[in-house]
């Protein structure tokens, strides 16, 4: 009875799992896009590689595509956008750049500039339209950040002493711009891989139960929803592997448990959509959970980098390699 029960859930499961699927809206571009950010369900900013920006206010049907005049070979790895027209890019390095938008993209001023020797930014995020962050990897031993206090006009760099402390081999991964999220204007969570993978606060850093050894291996995105932390990750040279891709942390990380069903390979993003639905993806496809990451089920086969919720609205889009931006349908 037991074995014949739990055989019909995971039959409904998957059905009511098919419902739900990603629509294309566009493709063939030659950049690949690992910055999204959406403000709105028709207001949509992507970044990234060879130094492309795209714009849409229209949910996606049209795009405004821009290449940043003397930046035409930086990777924008992450791009955060206050509206149609302000929008903030991150270059990851050497050397690093945060450029700033206030006019839909017709011309960008450098609002912060690092040419230190092995600089190289991982993620931007913003608590509200003033406070931000940007974490970079290990500089003499310790993570770079630097903060921001007027929407991304003037950033500071973070005092050394303050800086959390990076293990041997331990590293951010640039994947989806989503490995730091800022749960007030001064506390912040980060997530690392490599040869180490933790959960760094200001004042605690944990080991993960993640795959970790490799440089190619940890932890690569974060999300949160009120005290649930749910993590993403893998290892992006097994992108079929779901070997210790994922964990949920209860309690601010106090409990920590992997799924039941773990999403199906290496993800190097994850969203939360609504209640307990979340949605994660990577070089595979995409995975939907509907139990609060219990049980992820895939809902298409099409790679993406990354995934965001509309932050005044319930849109959910992707983007990827290739050109690659996607719609995800509820």
């Amino acid at each position: 009875m037991k074995y014949g029960y739990g055989l019909a859930l995971f039959f409904f499961l998957s059905f009511f799992a098919q419902g739900q699927s990603v629509k294309l809206l566009q493709m063939g571009k030659a950049a690949s896009f690992r910055g999204l950010s959406v403000v709105t369900n028709n207001n949509i900013w992507v970044s990234g590689s060879q130094g492309t920006v795209g714009l849409s206010k229209d949910g996606g049907r049209q795009w405004k595509w821009m290449t940043v005049a003397g930046f035409e070979k930086t990777d924008f790895r992450d791009i955060e956008a206050f509206n149609d027209s302000t929008a903030i890019i991150m270059g990851i390095g050497e050397p690093a750049y945060i450029l700033r938008t206030t006019n839909a993209g017709e011309s960008w001023d450098i609002v912060y500039e690092n040419k230190t020797k092995g600089m190289f930014l991982d993620a931007l995020d913003f608590y509200d339209d003033a406070h931000g962050i940007v974490v970079g990897d290990p500089i003499n031993g310790k993570f770079f950040m630097a903060t921001t206090l007027d929407a991304g006009k003037t950033w500071q760099e973070m005092d050394e002493a303050t800086r959390p402390l990076a293990d041997s081999g331990e590293a951010c991964f640039a994947s989806s711009g989503t490995n730091i999220k800022m749960i007030s204007p001064s506390d912040y969570v980060l997530i690392t891989g490599g040869l180490s993978a933790s959960l760094i606060t200001p004042h605690n850093k944990m080991s993960l139960p993640l795959l970790k050894g490799k440089e190619s291996t940890g932890a690569n995105s974060i999300a949160v929803y009120k005290k649930n932390y749910l993590i993403a990750g893998g290892d992006f040279n097994q992108r079929d592997a779901s070997k210790g891709n994922f964990l949920r942390c209860k309690n601010k990380g106090k409990y920590v448990e992997t799924a039941l069903v773990p999403p199906t390979g290496y993800r190097s993003c994850i969203a939360h959509i609504n209640k307990k639905k979340w949605i994660t993806c990577g070089l595979n496809g995409v995975d939907i959970s509907n139990s609060n990451g219990l049980r992820f089920y895939r809902i298409s086969n099409d790679g993406f980098h990354v995934v965001q919720k509309a932050k005044k609205g319930n849109a959910v889009y992707l983007a990827g390699g290739n050109g690659r931006i996607g719609l995800f349908i509820p």
